[in-house]
């Protein structure tokens, strides 16, 4: 390989990685439902994927919750919230992203 190809290469991944850090997803909240003590309003999010949070906006509307991204067995057909109840509330528990084998897990 030229020098001028590495370089090239090296950017690429660069720019991959970055991408690849950063993923966006679109959900769909039905009900309102709490996030990291934060109330959201049912309507059409993105949530974006930054390290160890998840950030979960719609407009100016932006809440930034700790998550970790999970693995599982098999893909889910369609994105889904699971929520526990607390306090008389809806919190999500977790978003299983749809078309892919990961989940979206908040502490």
């Amino acid at each position: 390989m030229t020098t001028k190809t590495l370089k090239l290469f090296a950017l690429f991944l660069s720019v991959a990685l970055m991408v690849a850090s950063a993923a966006t997803y679109n959900v769909t909240l039905f009900q309102p439902s709490t996030v990291a003590g934060k109330e959201l309003k049912a309507g059409d999010y993105k949530v974006t994927l930054d390290g160890d949070k998840a950030i979960i906006s719609m407009g100016k509307q932006k809440v930034e919750a700790p998550a970790k991204i999970e693995t599982a067995d098999t893909k889910f057909s369609s994105t889904s919230v699971r929520y526990t109840t607390e306090d008389g509330k809806m919190k999500i528990q977790e978003i299983r992203l749809g078309g892919t084998n990961q989940k979206v897990v908040f502490n």
